[in-house]
């Protein structure tokens, strides 16, 4: 029998690595008993939460669902937008199926969903110009009337993007949203682990701290199900979007790219002008080129890699070109696409060292810098994320170990009754009881 609820919960940046402690925490551990388990399951490339999250919802790869990055290739500019909007995705959405098939759908700080159909929708969007005001973003993306009533009712939670202060708000708004609207379709996305990690490092007590909080949440979440008598026709989805790495050392591409010609700044370091220039997805980056016909521009790049990764001591540790860069999922638009060593992340910087040892303040905090990040290769070791799915129309007791992320949308479309079409990845019918 298929679920008349379908409530789906991103915990951003839990792992695989991390099942061993949600088996010991009650409300992780009743999913776990009375579901089932999928470890081991690896991200997409970029590992990044907005390409991730695309992916859920379409069971595409980013090369085809369009989100390949978290940012626009905005290369001028410091702070470029995010992909914040339905827009930029190029296949069908779990959401968008869903409305039409008229179940009511409900989103909270759920990426890549501004501007988009769904009913209830409190849109993860930021104001990263001066100039722009928070409020006016989300109301312009979400559903206003929705998003004012949460303001008004939970906004004294919130501070910024800062947690568990972020996340106390968004639970708040869960809890009330299921209350009054009981959405067929409930999209939520908690972020305390993710920005702990990168604040404090993978397996710091902030982060481990976040788990407990996240514990505590999906078991409200369960109360207010079964305070509404909808409990029983419900499934619970709590899943990964990507895992993390401890890192020391930041790569700054665009600095060597400028020490060898190849791009020029403006005194404050803004790139004015480029023949190639990278762009960070954190554990990894792109690289293009501004004409793609340059053979002699795209030689010296080459070249200037590869002596870079033949150091012993080299922060790089391959390089993919267009075509392989594709053949795993990422954008085929980009000249070459480079991943860093174990310990080092890319910034877009073009001005400073080309390695640099991030510092920390006499708090133990790093300046605009993080502890933990992710962004790298998929298949990087002890670098994967995880699935558990609870309740009506899922079998108990099914561990598996291994899955892919591609493999979401199918499975959770299976759940909904919709279809997605061709998809790159397949149900998890194994897991399936309908």
């Amino acid at each position: 029998m298929k679920p008349k609820y379908l409530i789906i919960i991103s915990f951003d940046a839990v792992s695989s690595h991390d099942i061993e402690k949600l088996k010991e925490l009650d409300n992780f551990k009743y999913l776990i008993d009375n579901g089932s388990l999928l470890t081991n399951v690896e991200s997409v490339y970029p590992t990044l939460t907005y390409p991730a999250h695309a992916t859920i919802m379409t069971g595409m790869y980013p090369k085809n669902h369009g989100i390949i990055n978290n940012t626009l290739n905005k290369f001028s500019d410091v702070n470029p937008n995010w992909y914040w909007y339905r827009k930029y995705i190029k296949t069908n959405t779990l959401y968008d199926l869903a409305s039409e098939k008229g179940l009511t759908t409900a989103a909270l700080l759920w990426p890549v969903t501004g501007r988009s159909k769904i009913n209830y929708n409190l849109t993860e969007i930021f104001a990263p110009k001066p100039w722009q005001n928070q409020i006016v973003m989300s109301a312009l993306s979400g559903s206003v009337k929705y998003q004012l009533d949460l303001n008004k009712r939970f906004g004294h939670l919130r501070n910024g993007l800062s947690q568990p202060a972020l996340d106390n708000f968004v639970h708040e708004s869960v809890k009330y949203t299921i209350s009054k609207y009981k959405p067929n379709l409930l999209l939520i996305h908690y972020t305390d682990v993710d920005t702990n990690r990168h604040n404090h490092g993978y397996d710091s007590k902030e982060a481990n701290d976040a788990l407990l909080r996240h514990n505590e949440r999906l078991g409200e979440i369960i109360k207010t199900l079964k305070e509404n008598s909808i409990f029983e026709d419900s499934t619970i989805v709590a899943l990964g979007d990507h895992s993390a790495l401890d890192g020391e050392y930041l790569i700054r591409l665009n600095s060597l790219f400028r020490e060898n010609g190849l791009l020029k700044v403006n005194d404050n370091g803004i790139i004015k002008s480029y023949k190639a220039v990278a762009k960070t997805c954190d554990g990894s980056s792109y690289i293009y080129l501004k004409d793609k016909n340059d053979t002699e521009t795209y030689n010296k790049v080459h070249d200037i890699l590869e002596k870079l990764i033949d150091n012993p001591n080299s922060p790089i540790e391959f390089i993919l070109n267009s075509k392989e860069a594709e053949d795993f999922g990422a954008d085929p638009n980009c000249t070459f696409m480079v991943e860093a060593n174990l310990n080092y992340y890319f910034v877009d910087e073009a001005i400073g060292d080309i390695v640099e040892k991030i510092k920390e303040d006499e708090i133990g905090k790093v300046s605009h810098r993080t502890k933990a990040t992710h962004g790298y290769h998929p298949k990087k070791a002890n670098y994967t994320t995880f699935f558990i799915a609870c309740g009506k129309g899922i079998k108990k007791g099914v561990k598996i170990d291994g899955g892919s992320l591609i493999n979401h949308g199918p499975t959770l479309a299976k759940l909904l009754g919709v279809n997605l079409g061709n998809t790159d990845g397949v149900a998890e019918d194994t897991l399936l009881d309908l």
